[in-house]
């Protein structure tokens, strides 16, 4: 009996559009699954939703919030704890409009606010991504909330007061480059969420948008970097330096903006964190602030012997430091933020810079809470404010003592 040859002249097209086919299929889905991937990145979305050593996105991470503690949620694909049984259509509404799967309200710790401005496109994306992570079994931890926060119902009022849905619309007076930038940073960035001052309720306050804002127990400082901005001193060539290096000649990251760097910022290329600096530049301050609250020249004269003591041998003695290792302080951002918390608590706690691809080696600042009292760190806080051109208020041993206090284990 003959064969059937497996190939013919009739087959060999058929089956090459099969494998063509297949292969742009497989092509298209790697493509998605990497926008899913970028899109997570440029959101952050591993920091608010992995404990720090545990596996990335299964959550239960405790969110400080002036209102009490708020866990997030698993968002692997966990059938019964994650993301499992959600449609797209059920995480765009979680995305878009702030809904659960039940129709429930979320709570705008999770920035829906920002994510909002995001495409349906983008958000698919994320779907796909996250739906090719290792699955997590993690249940969530109840919110420490007070009555009537913890019924979900009462997002509904701040919802109606707040929150607009609404894609990105672009600016068509400015260029394509300016465009990318806000959306980056008004939408899947989210940098408002720590760098707008927030109202009684907690929503951004909208007319002071990226003028600083105070989260955990540390000041965010002003973020506009045009005139009066708290970036003005910054070329976009710094801008772009520290979100990709977490270092810069005039500062470097930690704590909260160290996660970002190293989960988010250093991740995305060169043009968007170029379209980013842009879109910071553009932005004017607020103009001159109040008149300040110099220092008694007695606690100067304090805070300088501290400060030659404790402080100039790593910053020098006239506060240029050492650029990209020792933080300067003649002219900080940080230094001369009208909130002097961060400053503070870097004193008493120490800080430690985050480590990147750029930098892989960390530098770190030792605690002084052990060694100096709440009038010295005072002292020593107010020199620095006022000395080499910095223009800050005065610093009391009244909020060095509320402070320690706040960061006791």
């Amino acid at each position: 009996m003959s064969q059937v040859p497996l190939l013919t002249a009739a087959t060999v097209p058929l089956l090459m559009g099969l494998l063509s086919t297949t292969a742009h299929a497989q092509e298209n889905s790697f493509a998605q699954v990497e926008r899913g991937r970028y899109a997570v990145a440029t959101g952050n979305c591993q920091g608010c939703h992995t404990i720090p050593g545990e596996a990335p996105f299964s959550g239960g991470r405790g969110l400080e919030t002036p209102f009490g503690i708020i866990y997030t949620p698993n968002i692997t694909f966990d059938v019964e704890t994650g993301l499992g049984e959600w449609s797209k259509d059920e995480f765009w509404d979680a995305m878009h409009d702030g809904l659960r799967r039940d129709g429930s309200h979320l709570y705008p710790a999770f920035p829906y606010p920002h994510f909002t401005k995001m495409p349906r496109a983008e958000v698919d994306a994320i779907y796909d991504y996250l739906a090719t992570i290792p699955r997590v079994r993690r249940e969530k931890p109840e919110n420490d909330l007070p009555f009537p926060l913890n019924q979900r119902m009462a997002i509904l009022g701040w919802k109606w007061m707040f929150f607009e849905p609404g894609e990105f619309e672009e600016n068509p007076d400015k260029s394509p480059q300016w465009n990318r930038g806000a959306y980056l940073v008004e939408g899947p960035g989210h940098c408002a969420g720590c760098h707008t001052p927030k109202n009684f309720a907690g929503a951004d306050k909208k007319d002071q948008d990226l003028q600083g804002g105070q989260l955990e127990n540390w000041a965010a400082p002003s973020i506009r970097g045009g005139s009066n901005g708290g970036l003005e001193d910054w070329s976009e060539d710094d801008i772009v330096e520290f979100l990709r290096a977490g270092r810069n000649r005039h500062t470097a990251a930690f704590s909260t903006m160290a996660e970002v760097i190293e989960l988010s910022t250093q991740h995305m290329t060169e043009a968007d964190l170029r379209a980013i600096a842009t879109y910071l530049k553009d932005r004017e301050g607020n103009g001159e602030g109040e008149e300040l609250d110099v220092p008694d020249a007695a606690v100067v004269q304090a805070g300088e012997a501290i400060y030659l003591d404790n402080c100039s041998a790593c910053h020098t003695s006239d506060g240029s430091g050492v650029p990209r290792f020792f933080a300067p302080l003649a002219g900080s951002g940080k230094v001369n933020n009208d909130d002097a918390t961060t400053v503070i608590r870097v004193i008493l706690k120490g800080a430690r810079s985050v480590p990147t691809k750029t930098y892989p080696s960390p530098l770190s600042m030792p605690a002084f809470d052990w060694k100096l009292t709440d009038e010295q760190i005072a002292a020593v806080t107010s020199y620095i404010r006022s000395s080499w051109g910095n223009k800050a208020d005065a610093v009391t041993a009244e909020q060095v003592a509320e402070l320690r206090e706040a960061l006791k284990d």
